[in-house]
């Protein structure tokens, strides 16, 4: 089984590879309604950044194997809230998940939580349906919604494997101060993020 230390560097060359398929994905729709523009959206607000990133983050701190579950787990159940906010379903509170999302998932890695891997799934689950349904309701009306979700789940995974990478740094001398000080940030944050949700 391949090392953390070779895993890296070939996300990173995943992550390069997908370069050119971002400049041309597009379904023709133009920029607002394809794949570059769900690519770009989650990477354009900085409550959706933070969480994504804390996800990773987390992922990573907590070691395998939910340093691979709960950024799988996140896209997947992300995908179900979309398609809520596309359909029209309410969701009350979406602002305030999504707010909150950053202090907890934050706050779990600056406080070192250590659950059940079955308890952070369900947690990082529960809040993607908030993000998820965020990005559905704000899917432009002419947007291709196959190639803007799909732009916005590859923004959320490449989100979450920086977040990863970050969290590698818990096996050097202060990688592990250096984490929870970033889960602290993030949580920090969340708490300015909520006050504007109200």
């Amino acid at each position: 089984m391949p090392t953390s230390r070779r895993l890296l560097p070939r996300a990173a060359v995943a992550c390069l590879a997908l370069l050119p398929l971002l400049a041309s994905a597009h379904t023709g729709d133009g920029v607002v309604g394809g794949f570059a523009s769900g690519f770009l959206h989650p990477l354009l607000g900085w409550d959706h950044v933070a969480a994504m990133v804390a996800v990773g983050l987390w992922g990573a701190f907590l070691g395998r194997p939910a340093i691979w579950v709960l950024p799988v787990v996140f896209p997947l159940v992300m995908t179900v809230g979309g398609a809520l906010g596309v359909a029209g379903v309410p969701l009350p509170g979406v602002e305030i998940g999504i707010a909150l999302s950053a202090v907890l998932l934050g706050g779990a890695v600056a406080f070192a939580a250590r659950p059940a891997l079955w308890v952070a799934a369900l947690l990082v689950g529960a809040f993607a349906v908030f993000h998820g349904h965020a990005h559905g309701t704000e899917l432009p009306g002419a947007a291709d919604p196959v190639a803007y979700s799909l732009g916005f789940v590859v923004a959320t995974g490449l989100l979450h494997l920086a977040g990863i990478a970050l969290g590698e740094t818990v096996r050097w001398p202060y990688g592990r101060a250096v984490v929870r000080a970033t889960g602290a940030l993030i949580a920090g944050a969340g708490v300015f993020f909520l006050g504007r949700a109200f």
